[in-house]
């Protein structure tokens, strides 16, 4: 009988560490043109398919003019309470596609401009937005522009705020998701608009009899409780496209599909992506920002040592059950002299799985260490004749 149960034991024993090595399954094979699946927290790519092609964005392009009016709303440039005069160029009746019904001439809120933006993807509210933010729709354009460039989106560039087509507007699924984990971390608060499941516009901004209801045409909204976000948009260049953001166990993915052939294409391999990563992967913090992760010896300072750690939090994506197999480590770059400043890198926190490099991230001071004095110098000085 002790036997049986030795065996049992050592089945079970190879069953749980076939299981946690187990390999891992391939990504679902879908239709889209592109698509893309990230983690928001470590910018892990766990999935993808031509990520870098650019492609007509649609409404998608609506996350960058979110992106830039809430930067204006941080910054103080416009508040959330200012009433925007609905200009000729923004009027619903001059504008095509997705509307908010904004009518000529109507003062506006900035906070009803964005829901019907966001919720209801009015292109008029986009209008609307970019004029009152940069005074024409073509200057807002450059702004989108640059925040690209500062948030290293290597393939997009925008022409309107609105993803209507245009031969030199563009954006690839790699640089949306990259947006997409920008807008979420940088404005959290504001980030909870894109979860409304729809909008109404009032009759005192459309001028019609009766409010104006719209649903949010992001179905994952009603098919899955985990997704918050993010964002649909559809022309006949682009397609159906989703980008798509759920949470689940403390663990935020991003999806971005592009160019499916219907809304419920779009929908269905959104699903599919975020099911995979989810079922599939783990994310941990490894460290905190301005945790002192050790003490470096310091030559000639006022101090013998100065505390060094990570300037940002560090997150790691791994397959399910691999995190204890994890290998973290700092790798200090080699001899310090005083004086240190603050923020200075002073070498690499680098983290392996299985001997493999996953993520190299600078290791810098958390303090200043000014030059110590005559004595310290000194002593030191001798100190180091002999290392």
């Amino acid at each position: 009988m002790c036997r049986i149960w030795i065996g049992l034991l050592a089945l079970l024993w190879i069953l749980a560490a076939a299981a946690a090595t187990r390999p891992l399954p391939a990504p679902p094979a879908l239709e889209a043109r592109s698509y893309i699946l990230m983690d928001a927290d470590s910018g892990a790519v766990l999935a993808e398919k031509d990520a870098d092609n650019p492609h007509a964005p649609a409404s998608i392009t609506k996350i960058m003019t979110a992106y830039v009016v809430f930067k204006a709303l941080r910054d103080g440039h416009i508040g959330w309470d200012d009433l925007v005069e609905v200009s000729e160029h923004a009027w619903a009746r001059n504008v095509e596609g997705s509307l908010m019904f904004i009518r000529v001439g109507k003062r506006v809120p900035v906070r009803e401009l964005l829901r019907g933006m966001i919720v209801a993807s009015g292109n008029d509210a986009s209008i609307a937005l970019a004029e009152h933010v940069a005074g024409t729709e073509a200057a807002f354009a450059e702004l989108m522009n640059a925040e690209a460039r500062a948030m290293g989106l290597q393939n997009s560039h925008f022409v309107n705020a609105t993803g209507l087509p245009h031969a030199d507007h563009y954006m690839s699924a790699r640089d949306i998701a990259l947006l997409a984990r920008h807008l979420i971390r940088d404005f959290p608060e504001e980030y909870r608009i894109f979860a409304e499941k729809s909008y109404t516009t009032p009759t005192e901004y459309s001028g019609s009899r009766k409010p104006i209801t719209q649903p949010n045409r992001n179905r994952l909204l009603w098919k899955d409780a985990s997704v918050d976000g993010l964002k649909t948009g559809h022309t006949q260049e682009a397609g159906y496209c989703l980008v798509a953001s759920a949470r689940r166990d403390g663990m935020r993915l991003i999806s971005v599909v592009m160019g499916t052939s219907s809304d419920r294409k779009r929908t269905a391999e959104s699903q599919a992506l975020l099911s995979y990563g989810f079922r599939n992967f783990e994310t941990h913090k490894l460290f905190d920002a301005g945790e002192t992760l050790t003490n470096l010896r310091v030559w000639k300072g006022e101090t013998e040592t100065v505390p060094a750690g990570l300037a940002q939090p560090l997150y790691i994506t791994v397959q399910k059950g691999r995190y204890k197999d994890l290998d973290a480590r700092t790798e200090p770059a080699g001899r310090i002299e005083a004086p240190v400043t603050e923020g200075q890198r002073l070498g690499d926190v680098v983290v392996r799985l299985d001997g493999k490099e996953l993520e190299r991230v600078p290791l810098i001071a958390l303090r200043d260490d000014p030059e110590g004095g005559l004595w310290r110098l000194a002593v030191d000085t001798v100190l180091l004749w002999f290392e």
